[in-house]
């Protein structure tokens, strides 16, 4: 209490001052519209910059959520579309039967590993059993084809990334339907080849090239990219087709693993026949 007296005591001018020069604005403030228009303006930029500064930081706080909650609508919203059912025969009358059956499921995952510049790039993802991810099922992006999930835990997959020696998918061209094998040379990030398209078949730089669908892991039409270039070498008959990823592997986010709900009976069905015809 003492300090505070001696304080006041000490700098009663200054204080004094203060509390006259307050008042003196207060009351200007309020006898005068000018300046009380002036003030508060002053006032509300000041408050009004302050707020939109906390806003701008909520937002980027909140931002990989919001980038979460878009992937697992977007994963629904492919659940939906008629490229995830398997259209069955409308003559059957079973009682569970329906037009369409569910045939792809898609999970969000997050990358939290990814390599571009190896031979062989392999990509690690935050879900695994657990989540319902397995062995050799599809990653893709909103983009396109990611890679092919090639081992899992019960809370990591390790996905092949398309960027790898091993990699091949079932291609075609959509204009004229041409199918065929895409590959990766090891070269660059953002270019595939294309391969054994017939050197008879016209083609033209833009053309766009999509999953074909016959695999058992990849559903049909979803985007590879686009050709650049395309050469027949001396003495063959096939193409070799440059294309660009439609993917930026090295800015790998959000992805969906791609369930096919009927793998294990199309797989089953595929030996028994091939056992059946070894007989």
């Amino acid at each position: 209490m003492r300090n505070i007296l001696a304080f006041i005591i000490r700098y009663n001018f200054m204080l004094i001052f203060i509390l006259f020069e307050s008042l003196s604005v207060v009351l200007l403030v309020n006898s005068m519209y000018y300046q009380r228009a002036v003030i508060q303006n002053a006032g509300n930029i000041v408050t009004g910059k302050f707020y939109s500064s906390v806003s701008n930081i909520s937002e980027y706080l909140k931002l990989r959520r919001t980038n979460e909650l878009l992937a697992i609508e977007n994963s629904l919203l492919r659940q939906m579309k008629g490229m995830s059912f398997l259209k069955t025969d409308t003559n059957s009358f079973w009682v569970n039967d329906t037009l369409y059956r569910q045939q792809y499921k898609y999970i969000v995952a997050r990358v939290i590993n990814n390599t571009v510049g190896k031979r062989n790039n392999f990509i690690m993802l935050n879900k695994g059993r657990r989540n319902g991810i397995d062995k050799d099922m599809a990653v893709i992006t909103s983009s396109g084809v990611v890679g092919t999930v090639v081992n899992a835990s019960e809370d990591f997959a390790w996905v092949m990334s398309v960027l790898n020696k091993q990699t091949k998918i079932s291609g075609r061209i959509t204009k004229n339907n041409q199918l065929g094998t895409v590959v990766w040379n090891g070269m660059d990030q953002r270019y595939g080849t294309l391969i054994d398209i017939p050197a008879h078949v016209k083609i033209a730089k833009g053309d766009a090239i999509v999953t074909s669908g016959f695999s058992y892991i990849f559903p049909a039409n979803i985007m590879l990219g686009t050709i650049q270039d395309f050469r027949v070498e001396q003495g063959e008959h096939f193409y070799v087709i440059p294309f660009k990823f439609s993917v930026d592997f090295n800015s790998l986010d959000y992805v969906y693993v791609v369930k096919n709900l009927f793998k294990k009976e199309q797989e089953t069905l595929e030996k028994t026949t091939e056992a059946q015809g070894n007989e």
